[in-house]
């Protein structure tokens, strides 16, 4: 059963939150009115999240699509629709939830960081611009998680990319123009293989359309001859996603780019935007091209268990706060792609629900590590820190939480992706022997391991031991309170995750019917 919306709340959550960010900043309206502008794109952006969850968590829908549809049929394109369906329900979770919040965190953080450029005379743009490319790249990415179309993603994923850049090289720290750039051809490398792989799959095939306006899944791989030539369109779209997902081999920029940018972009970029990629592997490549996927699977496995626990041991060495959250993104991405390799249900659907808790937990992170900068003297040196839960203690708490679910223990979120990536996994390969069994035992405990070991060392250097810092006090306000609704919202996830378990089931269970039949 499928669910059309009465209005386009859809392509409004798109299109309003750049176009309301441009009306303020065109009507000149008082600085005080920064909040109200934040205010109403938490809003808007929220929309998305209720959406979601009431239709397809407790009304048990299958699709929710927005009413206005463009035909490009005409031009060999196909359709551009908006549409949510069990798939992409915790990656617009993650993206709406956290990209609201961050909306009202950036009030005082980017005053903070604009006065700052100021006093070093950089002359950077003003708040106003901010939130238009604030807005903008919020949209892009919630515009990626809706696209039924080849084209259509990669539309929005090029929006993403000019306005994050853009932020980094305005308002980023150290040599923050050489990093945009860095960031800039990085990425758009990335972009350039993925476009080169759907336009030659969507000219041989007649059609760049995933979701048909019927509302099934569009399933004419078997038009396209994957020998030859033919092959590198399959090749040239998962590695141009690998590049976003910064895995292994071509990690490079992320440890920069996201470490530099100021924390509010950080706290998007390295949560919500790299995990798209992993998305987009599973709504694309599985779907066009399922023999591929089956063909490369161990090597996407080994990819996946190396990308953990290179990301991890390098996370360990770093001492800057918000460069160490980089590095573990990295190792994050790790179990994303494990999910999504192992191309079975479990795996998959695990691999959908860690990015949304990957989300929640990185972006709390990000958002501490943005209190310190902002409070505590641009204070990032983890050799400096130390003591700070007698000085923060609510920060340490929402830390903790965040570093929860980072690791997957209960009560987060985190704990149900990582439970079901392990079940995926061992689904796939059923080991029946010894050997088997214990390679897979040894991978799994080590990838676990790493990834619990850095995060509770971090903790353990920030929050506690000797107090370093003086002259600093907890004062919660609004700033803070955005950490706690997000790290909240982990909880009530794991509590509520029927309403996200149950739609997902469906959708990546008909997702794999090629495979798995």
């Amino acid at each position: 059963m499928s669910m059309e919306l009465q209005i386009p709340l859809l392509w409004v959550t798109v299109l309003a939150p750049p176009l309301l960010a441009i009306l303020f900043k065109l009507l000149t309206l008082e600085h005080r009115n920064t909040r109200l502008l934040s205010y109403l794109t938490a809003f808007i952006l929220l929309i998305p999240a209720f959406i979601s969850v009431y239709y397809l968590g407790i009304k048990r829908v299958s699709f929710v699509k927005d009413p206005i549809v463009l035909n490009l049929t005409d031009y060999g394109i196909g359709y551009f629709m908006l549409v949510i369906d069990g798939v992409s329900l915790p990656i617009v979770l993650g993206i709406s939830i956290v990209t609201a919040l961050v909306s009202v965190y950036s009030i005082k953080y980017m005053e903070h960081r604009i006065d700052e450029l100021r006093r070093e005379r950089v002359e950077a743009p003003g708040i106003y611009a901010y939130y238009i490319l604030y807005n903008a790249f919020s949209s892009s990415m919630l515009g990626m998680a809706y696209s039924t179309n080849l084209i259509e993603f990669f539309i929005f994923l090029e929006i993403s990319l000019i306005t994050s850049f853009a932020l980094i090289a305005y308002y980023g720290y150290g040599d923050r123009l050489r990093i945009a750039l860095m960031y800039f051809v990085w990425t758009h490398i990335g972009g350039a293989l993925f476009l080169v792989g759907i336009l030659f799959y969507g000219v041989n095939t007649g059609g760049f359309d995933i979701i048909g306006m019927d509302l099934s899944y569009n399933r004419v791989y078997a038009d396209l001859d994957l020998r030859g030539l033919a092959i590198l369109a399959p090749i040239s779209i998962l590695l141009g996603l690998m590049i976003k997902m910064a895995i292994i081999g071509v990690h490079m920029w992320l440890p920069y780019a996201h470490a530099e940018a100021p924390t509010p972009v950080s706290a998007l970029l390295s949560p919500n935007l790299i995990g798209i990629a992993g998305y987009a592997i599973a709504r694309f490549s599985i779907i066009l091209f399922p023999e591929f996927m089956v063909s490369i699977k161990s090597i996407l496995v080994i990819l996946s268990f190396a990308t953990i626990i290179y990301g991890g041991f390098v996370a360990l060495r770093q001492n800057d706060f918000k460069r160490f959250l980089a590095y573990s993104s990295i190792s994050q991405m790790g179990y994303i792609l494990l999910g999504v390799s192992t191309l079975t249900y479990f795996g998959v659907a695990g691999a959908m629900i860690h990015y949304l808790s990957h989300a929640i937990g990185k972006a709390v992170l990000f958002m501490i590590s943005g209190v310190f900068i902002t409070e505590v003297r641009g204070l990032r040196d983890m050799n400096l820190m130390g003591g700070l839960a007698r000085v923060y203690p609510a920060m340490a708490s929402l830390a903790l939480i965040g570093f929860m679910h980072l690791s997957g223990i209960p009560p987060t979120v985190g704990l149900w992706g990582e439970l079901l990536i392990l079940i995926g996994l061992v689904q796939a390969y059923n080991p029946a022997s010894k050997i088997d069994l214990i390679t897979i035992a040894i991978a799994v405990i080590s990838a676990f391991i790493i990834t619990a070991v850095y995060s509770f060392i971090a903790m353990r250097r920030i929050f506690f031991g000797r107090v370093r810092v003086t002259g600093v006090f907890e004062n919660i306000d609004q700033f803070k309170v955005t950490i706690l609704i997000l790290g909240v919202s982990g909880v009530v996830f794991f509590l509520m995750i029927g309403l996200i378990i149950l739609p997902l089931r469906d959708a990546v269970g008909y997702l794999l019917e090629p495979i798995i039949r």
